[in-house]
C-alpha cells in the first residue's frame, strides 16, 4: 500500500491542532533479494511551534523520516498530515549535515536564495537577509563565498538562508554533527536565540543525547533498525536557555543520563546489525 507522503492541510474545521500529524508510518526499501523496513508504525503529533527532537542509534531512520516529512520521499503505508496556515508560505526548509550552501554564492546570496526564488521584493530580501545575518554574526562576510569560510561560518549560513526563507518547518538533519564542540555550542546558542525570536515549528534529528535535551521541547527516542518509537519524552526546562547554564544544572544531567539508559540498548542493537551485515 502506498500513500502521498505529505498532503497539506489548510487551517479549519476538521483540522488536528497539532502542526504534524503522522499516522502508522512506514517505509521499505526493497532490494533484490530482500526488503528492508527503515522505520515502522511510528505515529506521533507535533505541535505548532514546538522544538522537537528525534535521536536514535545509526542506521535507525531518523533521516528516512525527515525526508518523508520534507516531501522528498514517500512512505510504503501510513499518512504524515501538515496543516499549513499560510499557502503563499514555503511549507518547510531543510538544513541537511555537513555544507549543503552553493560554492558559487556569497553569503549574502546563499540567504537570499529562497526569498529570490519566490520573487519577493528587493526591499523585504534585503531586510530579511540582513536581519538574519546580523543574528548569525555573518554581516561582516556578506560578500565572501563558501571556500573562504570555516565549517562553522557554513552551517550559519545554512541556518540563516533557512530562516530567510520564513518557512513554516524547519527540518534539522545533525546540522552540528561535523564541528568541534565549541563551534556546536556557540551554533547551539544562536539556534535557540533565533528560534526564541521566530517560534518555528522545528523536527530536528541528532546523535547527542546532550544536544536533544539542550534544544528540544520533547524528544523521541527510537529503537535499532526497523526504527520505532521507543519513547517520548518531554523536556522540563523552562525558555530562554543559556546551554552552559543550563548543562551545569543537576536535574539536565539526570534527564541525560535517563535518555541514554535507555538509547544505550538500541546503540548496542544496531552495532551486532551492523556486525552482521558486514559478515554476509
Amino acid at each position: 500500500m502506498h500513500s502521498p507522503s505529505t498532503p497539506e492541510l489548510s487551517v479549519g474545521e476538521g483540522v488536528p491542532p497539532a502542526k504534524i500529524v503522522v499516522r502508522e508510518l512506514r517505509k521499505e526499501f526493497r532490494t533484490r533479494n530482500d526488503t528492508l523496513v527503515a522505520i515502522d508504525h511510528i505515529s506521533l503529533e507535533i505541535d505548532q511551534g514546538a522544538f522537537f527532537m528525534i535521536v536514535g542509534p545509526s542506521g535507525c531512520g531518523k533521516t528516512t523520516l525527515l525526508r518523508i516529512l520534507a516531501g522528498l520521499d514517500t512512505s510504503t503505508s501510513g499518512e504524515v498530515r501538515i496543516a499549513q496556515e499560510n499557502p503563499s508560505k514555503p511549507g518547510n526548509s531543510m538544513v541537511f549535515q555537513g555544507d549543503s550552501i552553493f560554492p558559487w554564492m556569497t553569503v549574502w546570496d546563499n540567504a537570499a536564495y529562497g526569498l529570490r526564488m519566490r520573487n519577493r521584493p528587493q526591499g523585504e530580501i534585503d531586510e530579511v537577509v540582513g536581519h538574519y545575518l546580523d543574528r548569525t554574526g555573518l554581516t561582516r562576510f556578506a560578500s565572501a563565498y563558501p571556500h573562504q569560510l570555516s565549517g562553522g561560518m557554513k552551517q550559519r549560513v545554512s541556518i540563516a538562508r533557512a530562516f530567510a526563507n520564513d518557512p513554516e518547518i524547519l527540518l534539522m538533519d545533525e546540522p552540528f554533527s561535523a564541528l568541534d564542540e565549541q563551534n556546536r555550542t556557540l551554533l547551539q546558542e544562536e539556534l535557540l536565540r533565533i528560534w526564541d525570536e521566530t517560534k518555528k515549528t522545528v523536527v530536528f534529528i541528532t546523535h547527542s543525547v546532550d544536544e536533544a535535551v539542550t534544544l528540544g521541547d520533547r524528544i523521541m527516542v527510537m529503537t535499532a533498525q526497523p526504527g520505532r518509537e521507543k519513547a517520548l519524552i518531554d523536556v522540563p526546562f523552562e525558555r530562554p536557555r543559556l546551554v552552559l547554564e543550563l548543562r551545569a544544572r543537576p536535574e539536565y544531567g539526570e534527564l541525560v543520563y535517563s535518555i541514554w539508559s535507555q538509547l544505550r540498548d538500541e546503540v548496542q542493537q544496531a552495532r551486532i546489525q551492523d556486525e552482521a551485515m558486514e559478515l554476509k
